[in-house]
């Protein structure tokens, strides 16, 4: 096991739970980023995730490491949902987490409110306000939309920590790096409420919706985070390349708004290059480090190549499952602990370094970057 000591960790990015009893299937789907059902004849835990689930989350519940699927879900039902989720969340040790509340329900169950997650991880918690959820509420027609969205997000984003987008759903990062003109925005705003108001996938909306972020986070003093690499079935991936982004991360340069890279995989080496190169450039694995399962030390080391020591933050990006917290937490401690074993062993760094870089990853860079 690794012998370094990663201190309690803060989560930059994230999701809320369900607290409510889930059948098995249902809570089987929540260890997979497909909203499919899976082949027949397989099942979501016969994966490298379902590995590291298996493996980390049944002594929270009082049975030994790698328990069989079918027995942890038995226990699971035996201790009840809310046991489970206290049990689970508490075994993480999270010192605070920072929630993306673009998300409401899981497997057609309620998300536990901020409040109540608080309380079940026994962390701080705090909101990060999902960009695209707030302009697709504001209700003006389409010639005052624009100022509209840019006043609803600064009141959804005062007293939040950072404000999300999730535009590598809706259309890529293929970013230009110039705002597009009040004109086309009006002209996409209409053309978008004759069509019904749905999900905004028009790329001079989403685009001006970017740049409407860039102004509330520098006047608010908020980094701005972004989805890149894989996801769910709604995402298509090569369009989700960091680098990508580029033109937009120049144009945004003068802001000074932090642009924060999440989860990043396959790409991931994209990200840690643009962390590299742009000072307002931050990156993190998310929850990657859960699904690769036992290669978390080797893709840790893939992104810490470039990635400055000070520019990568921890995340697990749980959704849904108290297990997905427990199990990104334990990845990201074991992996680190042994990348950096390997590193002192090697002679690339002292144990006072490791601590150190331990430390910045784990929650120190965190605190600093969101003003914690």
């Amino acid at each position: 096991m690794p012998s370094l000591d990663v201190p309690a960790l803060v989560d930059h990015h994230c999701h809320s739970v369900v607290a409510a009893g889930l059948s098995d299937d249902a809570l089987t789907g929540l260890l997979t980023e497909s909203d499919r059902p899976p082949a027949p004849g397989t099942s979501p835990f016969d994966s490298a995730l379902g590995l590291a689930v298996r493996r980390w989350c049944p002594p929270a519940l009082g049975l030994p490491a790698h328990t069989p699927a079918a027995e942890y879900l038995a226990r699971r039902r035996e201790l009840g949902a809310p046991e489970a989720t206290r049990r689970l969340l508490a075994a993480a040790a999270l010192d605070t987490c920072l929630v993306d509340t673009g998300l409401t329900e899981a497997a057609g169950r309620p998300l536990l409110p901020l409040s109540e997650f608080a309380d079940a991880a026994g962390a701080r918690v705090r909101e990060v306000v999902r960009l695209e959820s707030v302009a697709e509420s504001v209700p003006t027609g389409a010639g005052a939309w624009p100022l509209a969205v840019r006043g609803a997000l600064a009141a959804a984003a005062t007293g939040a920590v950072a404000v999300k987008s999730v535009v590598a759903y809706r259309h890529g990062l293929a970013v230009p790096g110039e705002r597009p003109s009040t004109a086309a925005v009006t002209a996409a705003a209409g053309r978008w409420q004759r069509a019904g108001r749905g999900r905004l996938t028009d790329p001079v909306l989403l685009h001006h919706l970017l740049w409407t972020a860039l102004d509330v986070c520098a006047g608010l003093g908020l980094p701005l985070q972004l989805h890149t690499g894989f996801g769910d079935p709604d995402l298509t991936l090569h369009r989700a390349d960091p680098s990508l982004f580029t033109d937009f991360v120049r144009a945004a340069e003068p802001s000074g708004v932090p642009l924060v890279l999440l989860h990043g995989y396959p790409y991931h080496r994209q990200a840690a290059w643009l962390a590299q190169a742009f000072p307002q450039v931050y990156t993190d694995l998310g929850l990657t480090a859960s699904y690769v399962g036992p290669r978390v030390a080797a893709v840790l080391g893939e992104m810490l190549e470039l990635a400055p020591f000070g520019k990568l933050l921890f995340s697990t990006d749980a959704y849904g499952l108290p297990e997905l917290y427990l199990a990104g937490a334990a990845q990201f401690r074991h992996g680190l602990g042994a990348l950096l074993d390997r590193w002192r062993a090697d002679g690339a760094c002292s144990a006072a370094d490791a601590q150190r870089l331990a430390r910045q990853v784990a929650a120190d860079n965190a605190r600093r970057l969101y003003r914690l």
